[in-house]
This record gives C-alpha cells, sequence and structure tokens, in this order.
C-alpha cells in the first residue's frame, strides 16, 4: 500500500469535523467544498489557530453566506466583526479578494493555484490549499502542520527556517494525483492530532512504519528551530477622551501599517524611545499608572493611557466622537480594548 493512501485511509476514520470542510464521506458522495467557504478559512487560519478561528467563521458566514454578500458587506462591518483574530491586513485582503471575485470573476473562484494567486492577499500557500481543498488540484500544501510531520518522516535536521525548501521538496514527493485535496487535508490532522509538537502520538501514527526520525528516537526533536532574537519593546500613549453626552473620541487609522483601517484611540506614534505628548484636543489629560501591553508577531508593545472629560463642545485635531449607542467596545482591535478596559473606570462617571 501506498504511503499516501495508508494516510487516506486513516483520515477516513479520523478527520476532525470542522464548520469548513466537506468530510470524506461526504465527499465519497459527491459533495463538493464550496470555495468561498474554504478560501474565507484559509485566509482566517492564518498564524491562527483552528479553535480561535471557528467562532469567527460561523459569525463570518452567517452573516455574509457568499462571496458576493461579503463583497457588498461596509468595510467598517467586516472590520469590526474580525476584531480579536489579529493580522488586520488580512481583513483589508479579504475584501479586496472578495469585491474582485464578485466584479471580475463573477462570483466564482478560479479553480487554479495559478490563478488564485492572481487575487489579492492570496499567496503561494493559501493558493495550493485553496486549489487542493477546493478543487482537487495536485498542489502541494505545506502549513506549520506538514513542515513537523515532514521533518519528523524525512528526519530533517536542518534548522527552521533554512528547512522550509528542504520539507518542500519532500512534501512534494508525497503528494498522490488522487484525492489531493483529502490528502492535503489529512497532513495537516496528522500534524495537528497525532504528530504533535510535544509527546507525538507514534504508536497510533498511520505513518509509524515510515518515520525515519522515529526510528532513531530523533522524533520529539524536530523539526529544529533556530534560537530566537528577543523582541524589542516600542512604547506609545493612547487618549481616551469621553464627552458629556457619552461619546468616545476615535480615529480609524490609515489603511497601511499595523492594524490599519480598524477604529482605535488617537495616539502617539509607537517607538523604542518614549513618545512626546501628541493629544487630539486641548484637555485636563491624566495619565493612569496603568499601561495597555500586547504583544505583536515583531515587538512588545507598553501604551500609556491619558484620559480626559470634555464638554459636548469639544473639536478635536484628529479622530471624531462616535456616540455612545454607535460604540461597541468589541469592534476595536484587541490592544485597543486593553486600553479601554483600563480607561473606562475612570471615566465610569458619566452616563
Amino acid at each position: 500500500m501506498r504511503d499516501s493512501d495508508r494516510l487516506l485511509d486513516w483520515y477516513d476514520l479520523h478527520a476532525r469535523d470542522l464548520p469548513w470542510r466537506v468530510g470524506p464521506a461526504a465527499r465519497s458522495t459527491g459533495v463538493r467544498p464550496d470555495p468561498y467557504r474554504v478560501w474565507l478559512s484559509e485566509v482566517m487560519l492564518q498564524q491562527t489557530t483552528v479553535a480561535a478561528v471557528k467562532s469567527y467563521f460561523e459569525r463570518f458566514t452567517a452573516l455574509w453566506p457568499t462571496v458576493r454578500d461579503l463583497a457588498a458587506a461596509e468595510d467598517g462591518a467586516v472590520m469590526g466583526e474580525w476584531a480579536g483574530l489579529g493580522y488586520y491586513a488580512r481583513a483589508r485582503n479579504l475584501l479586496k479578494c472578495a469585491r474582485e471575485v464578485a466584479s471580475v470573476h463573477d462570483g466564482t473562484f478560479p479553480d487554479t493555484a495559478e490563478g488564485l494567486r492572481a487575487l489579492p492577499g492570496i499567496g503561494p500557500y493559501s493558493s495550493a490549499a485553496i486549489a487542493a481543498i477546493a478543487f482537487d488540484r495536485p498542489e502541494v500544501v505545506v502549513d506549520g502542520n506538514v513542515e513537523r510531520v515532514m521533518a519528523r518522516v524525512h528526519d530533517i535536521r536542518t534548522p527552521m527556517p533554512a528547512a522550509k525548501p528542504e520539507m518542500k521538496a519532500a512534501a512534494a514527493q508525497m503528494t498522490p494525483l488522487q484525492r489531493p485535496g483529502d490528502y492535503a487535508q489529512a497532513v495537516m490532522d496528522l500534524g495537528a492530532t497525532i504528530c504533535t509538537p510535544r509527546s507525538p502520538a507514534c504508536g497510533i501514527c498511520p505513518w509509524m512504519d515510515i518515520c525515519a526520525a522515529r526510528r532513531v528516537g530523533v522524533q520529539a526533536d524536530l523539526p529544529v528551530k533556530a534560537p530566537k532574537k528577543a523582541k524589542p519593546v516600542r512604547l506609545g500613549i493612547a487618549y481616551v477622551a469621553r464627552r458629556a453626552d457619552g461619546a468616545w473620541l476615535l480615529e480609524r487609522r490609515a489603511d497601511k501599517g499595523l492594524l490599519g483601517g480598524m477604529l482605535g484611540w488617537p495616539g502617539s506614534d509607537w517607538r523604542e524611545t518614549p513618545p512626546e505628548p501628541f493629544p487630539p484636543l486641548e484637555a485636563d489629560w491624566r495619565l493612569l499608572p496603568e499601561e495597555a501591553r500586547h504583544t505583536f508577531t515583531h515587538f512588545h508593545l507598553r501604551l500609556r493611557i491619558a484620559v480626559a472629560h470634555v464638554p459636548e463642545t469639544a473639536t478635536p485635531q484628529r479622530g471624531d466622537f462616535l456616540p455612545q449607542m454607535a460604540f461597541r467596545p468589541s469592534d476595536l482591535p484587541t490592544v485597543m480594548r486593553k486600553v479601554f478596559d483600563l480607561a473606562q473606570e475612570s471615566l465610569q462617571d458619566i452616563g
């Protein structure tokens, strides 16, 4: 029996039940995956866990069940629903891609990796995954789970990330022409449930007999990771002002850069040296003793928080007042929600 067939037999019995997936039993009856749902899940899953994505995916597909529905959605509504998933450039590209599919491709996703790569926000990995899962193209799909499986099955000891080409070549050798979509998901499931980062369950692995790392007892040590560089710390100030009628002063960040297109509190630049004060309007600002702390991919952020009560006649130089009834803290990205949680106690005496 071929290695891929052995894995597919395991997948037919043990495939994870995921809201965006058409499982092997359904596929065997001719049910095909919805390319929209496959694409949406792949965008959401980038650098995020399955557990974190499930509720977001279900909410998105309830609000916008087709790519045309998403394309017609307001930017602010989509960004608000995305809040908490992080990497907000993905949400901006999500809308760009949906609108291009709706307007240029008549609501139909291209069915090849090459065609998919031409769409906004779809790179080499996502195009391969969507082409394989949605259209059964024999593409080589390599995510973190697959890298770990390949490192162990082939005993690849080159440190990451230099090992990525070697791992992809190994994955390409094993990718079958039959059921490539199920196979791609099977390898990912194997990495997520059995060939886990710590304490892999080798005794129940369908590839136990072909695993080169297991034969020499180094499976738990792979893949080898290069030492991580210490993340720098950046500093900033966030200004939280509440008007006498309960409105909050917010601004929408520029489309490019971190938190692009998201609502947030006006503030300073984030830098490695203490920033100069840059309040958005004249007020009696009071610095809180607590900081909002958040970690991004490349740095740690520490935000001082300045709060102020202002009259209804206050005119900001930056940002706009959002009425209390229109303000939902859940629309804020995580770091801005942390600021709000610390600031609101100081401003709770206004209705």
